[in-house]
């Protein structure tokens, strides 16, 4: 057989890779779109300077070795293995003819390989090979370290890191925020807060690097080191959005209205802030500040009167302010300007109607939603609601029946809205019967058997309930809302307060910011006795959504704590948004009834 260098080869091999994604060396810029050329001003014309060269690619150490047979099949039988989607073929042969061969390009294959098909610890293999024989290859270097993270090998991501921003000092600011990025789903919260400790250390002037630990320490619930990090990005450099948002939502953790004065303030030097300014307007609308937060918006449009994203985050902010009026002026304004999603627009224009009690404008916008959107479904649940309340229940059930499903994934969406119908008409014994009949057909659906547990809760059925939601806790492990559920579900019956307490403080850690887990955990610590811990997290909560069933919650812990007029206030102003609300009913009639008697 005529022998070939091995470069020859792996590029005659590597045209199936090159189909599928274009080629582009490390060193190559990437494609910006032309700039309109200035306007010509005559004038004396500069001296011509020298052409600088321009720097040739880098191109990765090569091997110079002949081809044998041996390393000819290998990579045959790799390209062939790929071909045929055997990716568990393919990487040990690509990996075994990169070990023979000493060729980056032929480790490279194989991580590619090894990453798509998910085979990570082959993947780091292949990466750790790669990184050897190109070590000055920034994107070996960075793929070991995805990979090294995601194994939670922190220890040894951290020499990589660390070589890796020093390697370029001109990009370390924007490396720290990728790396932040790269970070941000580690299960360890603390062991990333002391790697990105580490790592900011040798760049004290980075202001990117103080933010990285900023958002570390966030993450790990360690407050005072976020807002101490975010001050320090902010020294080094005044003016920063994207700091100035992180301090916010710091703030906002310990006090909402520390992180409105911080933003007030930052304001003022930075009127031009955009996104700072839908920080402070939500916060103004969290805390029932309306005028205030209605002038925040106005500003907002004022500056960007033809911005259709603009006029969404006012039409939202002002649904939730219940300002009906200004939420329908401006989703009019987005829909005339021609939004990303006009589907959205048009939901929300039925959800405004519907609140305006305008049911026949409301039923229009829902039935304009076009059925190939993704907020299709939505759409008809909602305007089935509308028959539902009108009385037409039995109508409502048969248009969401009637509906023809893309799919499955449409289908369950619907029976979950049947389901949803039945409960807002406190229909539980059908509603648990229906989905009982659901999950008989489809057992394996998570989503099915969460709203079955939930309809089992409403008829006593514990059983049930519990079996369920173990079952969806078995499937989806990160799935926070299960294990709220059935923690709150003994600490409301006031049963197992111990294992309730892991349940909801596993659901805490998979989503810290949830205002209803921490309604839970407030809850299950009130069940315990600990009331002074209970009212931290129920204030929290209540501060973020102030939800009836919070309210009641929070009022009942105070009310504890000797604070009745507070729990009274809460409780009244609960009652005013929400007076149907069968636990906020229950807590008052059982604790202060005369709250009841003036509110009718």
């Amino acid at each position: 057989m005529t022998l070939f260098r091995i470069a020859a080869l792996s590029a005659s091999l590597a045209l199936a890779a090159c189909a599928q994604a274009p080629v582009q060396t490390e060193s190559t810029p990437p494609v910006t779109a032309a700039k309109p050329l200035p306007k010509v001003v005559a004038q004396k014309p500069a001296p011509t300077p020298a052409p600088t060269p321009a720097p040739a690619p880098r191109v990765a150490p090569l091997p110079n070795i002949e081809l044998s047979e041996a390393i000819l099949f290998k990579l045959t039988l790799a390209e062939i293995a790929l071909q045929r989607s055997q990716p568990h073929v393919a990487v040990p042969a690509f990996l075994e003819a990169a070990r023979e061969t000493r060729d980056p390009r032929l480790a490279r294959r194989a991580t590619e390989v090894a990453w798509s098909a998910r085979f990570m610890p082959a993947a780091l293999d292949a990466a750790t090979l790669w990184l050897q024989l190109d070590p000055d290859s920034a994107r070996a270097r960075q793929t070991v370290i995805a990979l090294l993270v995601n194994q939670s090998r922190l220890d040894d991501a951290l020499p990589h890191l660390q070589k890796w921003l020093a390697a370029e000092p001109d990009r370390v600011g924007e490396n720290f925020l990728q790396l932040s990025s790269l970070v941000a789903s580690h299960q360890d919260k603390l062991a990333i807060l002391r790697l990105m400790h580490t790592l900011a250390a040798p760049y004290p002037a980075v202001p990117e690097a103080s933010l990285a630990v900023a958002q570390a320490a966030g993450n790990a619930d360690d407050q005072n080191t976020a807002v101490a990090a975010t001050r320090r990005a902010l020294e080094l450099r005044p003016g920063w959005e994207l700091a100035a948002l992180f301090q916010a939502r710091a703030l906002q953790r310990g006090s909402a209205d520390q992180a409105i004065v911080f933003l007030e303030g930052f304001l003022k030097g930075n009127p031009g802030a955009r996104d700072a300014r839908l920080s402070l307007a939500r916060l103004l609308v969290s805390a029932r500040r309306y005028p205030e937060a209605r002038k925040q918006f106005e500003i907002l449009v004022g500056e960007a009167p033809n911005n259709p994203e603009i006029a969404m985050a006012v039409a939202t902010l002002s649904l939730q302010a219940k300002d009906y009026a200004a939420a329908e002026l401006q989703l009019r304004r987005a829909l005339e300007i021609n939004p990303k999603e006009p589907d959205v627009v048009r939901l929300y224009l039925g959800q405004v109607n519907e609140e305006l009690k305008r049911d026949d404008q409301a039923l229009k916008w829902y039935s304009s939603v076009a059925p190939g959107s993704e907020h299709f479904i939505a759409a008809q649940a909602r305007y089935a609601g509308v028959l539902a309340r009108q009385g037409r229940m039995a109508e409502a059930r048969k248009y969401l029946q009637d509906i023809a499903a893309g799919d499955t994934r449409q289908r369950l969406q619907l029976t979950l809205a049947e389901a949803s119908l039945l409960r807002e008409a406190h229909a539980y014994q059908e509603a648990f019967e229906f989905l009982g009949a659901a999950v008989a057909k489809t057992p394996d659906e998570p989503d099915l058997l969460y709203d079955y547990a939930m309809a089992a809760e409403k008829v006593g059925r514990i059983d049930v309930l519990e079996a369920n939601l173990r079952r969806v806790i078995a499937m989806r492990p990160t799935n926070a809302h299960a294990y709220n559920a059935l923690g709150y579900s003994l600490a409301d019956r006031n049963e197992r307060l111990a294992e309730a307490y892991v349940l909801i403080e596993t659901a805490h850690k998979l989503a810290p910011e949830d205002s209803y887990i921490l309604d839970s955990l407030g809850w299950v610590l009130f069940r315990q006795g600990r009331h002074q811990e209970a009212l931290g997290h129920l204030q929290r909560a209540h501060e973020a959504r102030p939800d009836a069933e919070i309210s009641a919650h929070l009022g009942e812990v105070l009310w504890a704590l000797g604070r009745q007029a507070e729990a009274q206030n809460i409780w009244a102003e609960a009652l005013r948004g929400q007076p149907k609300n069968e636990v906020l009913q229950s807590t008052i009639k059982r604790l202060a009834p005369a709250i009841l008697q003036s509110a009718q």
